[in-house]
């Protein structure tokens, strides 16, 4: 029995998403922050239906780190990730302030409200540092399946993405820049410090206990996995909350729209971060005028899950 949501919109600002008294999300269009961490639309923070925060903004070990949030870290020379971007096994992250991209908010072709359900889709302009307009994406967010029996909402969030440069967009990531096991790109998601050397797990059994289910689980194919978990215990409060990452089925094949084949980037230790990485091991190009799609659904519930709870839970919430 999914549960009735209430939805403030504070227009040119952000979207609230509150259900049970509790304000599960704040969804942030028009962020008013330091430009070197790449001025985009966030969502912070993000809470448990028992009022958990399972979201970190602005950590004092990378401050462009906020909540839930769309990024690409290495695009054809430019950041947009924010922060110090990675030049290379010579000369490793160096702060460069003119590779710091943004993403503009252009406005709403969707908004809708439901009793239970929340779903907009949003046109943004990906801008590069100098100013020039090299892609338009239309991003749909859901929020739905509020139920408090079991704990758990849900996110769903989408991406279309179009090159409008006039030359091929090159997307990767610090691992196709040199660095090893360090592919964070796209979706990514920043746990708060309670998350810390959380437990991670994936389909199989596979993951485990803190950083070694992590490291485990660390650069997996999403073919192979194609949803993992993290769970913690929090600090403030007694009790566990899980997050629970998933790919759509169309992500998988290139038939859905997907240009590249994604994997996990995971941590626990020393920060808890997941990321739906579409470029962790190898660069891939964007023609000019061509689009990519993927589409993700992140679970937020109380307790600790294991992979079962996790399989029961996608087993009975379809696509």
């Amino acid at each position: 029995m999914t549960e009735p949501i209430t939805v403030t919109h504070i227009h040119g600002e952000s979207v609230t998403v509150a259900s049970g008294g509790v304000e599960l999300l704040a969804y942030v269009y028009r962020p008013d922050a330091d430009p070197f961490e790449s001025l985009k639309p966030y969502t912070h923070p993000l809470r448990t239906l028992a009022g958990n925060v399972v979201s970190g903004y602005r950590p004092s070990d990378h401050r462009w780190h906020k909540g839930l949030q769309m990024t690409a870290s290495h695009l054809s020379e430019q950041n947009f990730w924010g922060g110090n971007s990675y030049l290379g096994p010579d000369q490793g992250y160096q702060r460069v302030e003119e590779r710091v991209g943004s993403m503009r908010h252009d406005g709403f072709e969707e908004f809708t409200v439901t009793d239970d359900r929340l779903r907009f889709a949003e046109k943004l302009t990906w801008v590069e540092n100098g100013g020039q307009e090299w892609a338009q994406e239309l991003r749909t967010v859901e929020v739905h399946s509020v139920e408090p029996a079991e704990g758990t909402w849900a996110i769903d969030w989408s991406i279309r993405l179009t090159n409008i440069r006039g030359e091929e967009l090159r997307f990767g990531s610090p691992t196709t820049a040199g660095r090893e096991m360090a592919g964070y790109t796209g979706l990514n998601w920043r746990g708060p410090r309670d998350f810390t050397g959380g437990d991670v797990f994936g389909p199989g059994g596979r993951g485990g206990e803190g950083e070694t289910g992590a490291s485990d689980l660390m650069g997996t194919p999403a073919a192979e996995a194609p949803w993992i978990a993290i769970t913690a215990e929090h600090d403030d409060v007694d009790g566990h909350s899980t997050l629970l990452f998933s790919h759509a089925p169309e992500n998988l094949s290139q038939d859905g729209g997907a240009i590249h084949a994604s994997h996990w980037f995971v941590r626990s230790e020393p920060i808890p971060s997941v990321a739906f990485s579409w470029a962790f091991f190898e660069e891939f190009a964007l023609p000019p005028g061509e689009s990519f799609a993927y589409r993700y659904r992140v679970v937020i519930a109380d307790g600790a899950w294991d992979g079962d709870r996790a399989e029961t839970y996608l087993k009975s919430h379809g696509w």
